[in-house]
């Protein structure tokens, strides 16, 4: 077994673990159908997902196929840009729990930004994006100052961080100097609408809201794994994660890079934010309601913190998040992908015994025996 296969493996096995487990949950809480409840169940969730192909088969229209795929894109999407900014911060030996409060403060830059400026629209996307970037950025950036200048632990200021976002920007900012304006006598909440220059083109028009944040969550995952193992400093901040001491001695800024890393990660979650404004919710809304930086961490995990591991983790759990809401056609709650998601966590923080299993396996595998050794030829006279 390759050493990759090898460290994928536990992900892989502990997502068809929860999804075992929740099925014989939905089972077993049901009558004597109950197993065949739960199968549907998991049909619907999948045909949520990835699109209705029987109906599209039968005859229905394309928007079967095109309005859950946007759906799962806009939530993988979300997943991606938090899951890698807590990998990156791992990378480095940092626990980034602030993602949350770094999206907060991305998505409302970006409204601000798509907002307030005029910009025609290849200048204004780019301009709400940096915007979102810098202001995530920022907002890590407070936590990797604190940690490494004055030894503050990580996961205390970025815990105290989000709730510091979330009161400044949803009980002040939104609902005070930056409340949208209604008009005609109409109620808003949250800030002024974005203008049309900066929203992310949808990519099959109104059939879907399939759009631009999906790409450029997949761009950010190759971009970040190039990073990590393609140029000398993200092989030095991985150094750094291995070994602060080692890395230090050997001559790598270990500030310098840890500082970088948290920096990065902070910008991650904030175009994150910056994807749910622009991308579908046209404005900063008076809450952002599901928790997709606490998601993240979750997905990080799942993904092994490879930048590819968690664009993998966070499309799958994007699939079934779209789908969930499908499962109450049949009485079964909506929540169940996030259960499915927080037993494969579970079952991830186990990997050690995983690994176990699978090398006590590796070493119970039959060895193939070895050639018989050719006789000594003895030289005649």
């Amino acid at each position: 077994m390759g050493e990759r296969t090898r460290q994928a493996l536990p992900s892989v096995l502990s997502v068809l673990l929860s999804l075992g487990v929740c099925w014989l949950l939905i089972a077993l809480s049901k009558d004597a159908e109950g197993f065949t409840t739960a199968t549907a169940a998991y049909l619907q969730m999948l045909w949520g997902g990835v699109g209705d192909w029987p109906r599209y088969l039968e005859g229905a229209a394309a928007t079967v196929l095109t309005r859950p795929l946007g759906e799962a894109a806009m939530k993988a999407a979300l997943l991606t840009f938090t899951g890698l900014s807590v990998a990156v911060a791992f990378k480095v030996g940092l626990f980034n729990i602030g993602a949350q409060g770094q999206m907060i403060l991305g998505a409302l830059a970006a409204a601000v930004v798509g907002a307030h400026v005029a910009l025609p629209a290849p200048l204004h996307i780019p301009a709400a994006l940096l915007g979102a970037a810098v202001a995530g950025g920022a907002w890590a950036g407070i936590a990797a100052v604190l940690r490494l200048y004055r030894g503050v632990h990580e996961v205390i200021s970025t815990i105290m961080l989000n709730w510091v976002a979330l009161r400044l920007v949803d009980n002040w900012l939104v609902v005070g100097p930056l409340r949208g304006v209604a008009e005609a006598g109409a109620s808003i909440t949250g800030t002024a609408e974005i203008h049309p220059t900066a929203q992310l083109p949808r990519l099959l028009g109104d059939v879907s809201r399939l759009n631009l944040g999906f790409v450029l969550a997949v761009l950010a995952a190759v971009a970040v794994w190039a990073w990590l193992t393609r140029t000398r400093s993200g092989f030095e901040t991985r150094a750094v994660g291995l070994g602060d001491e080692a890395a230090r001695a050997a001559g790598i800024p270990v500030t310098r890079r840890a500082g970088f890393a948290m920096t990065l990660a902070g910008a991650l979650a904030g175009l994150a934010g910056a994807v749910l404004v622009l991308g579908t919710e046209g404005r900063y809304p008076g809450t952002l309601g599901a928790p997709y930086g606490f998601d993240g961490i979750a997905i990080a995990l799942i993904g092994n913190n490879h930048p590819l591991g968690v664009g993998a983790a966070a499309l799958f759990f994007g699939v079934l998040r779209a789908g969930g809401t499908r499962m109450q056609l049949l009485d079964v709650h909506k929540s169940f992908p996030e259960l499915i998601q927080g037993l494969a966590l579970l079952f991830v923080a186990g990997r050690l015994i995983w690994l176990a299993v699978l090398r006590k396996r590796n070493a119970s595998a039959p060895v193939p025996a070895a050639p018989p050794a050719p006789a000594a030829q003895v030289p005649h006279a």
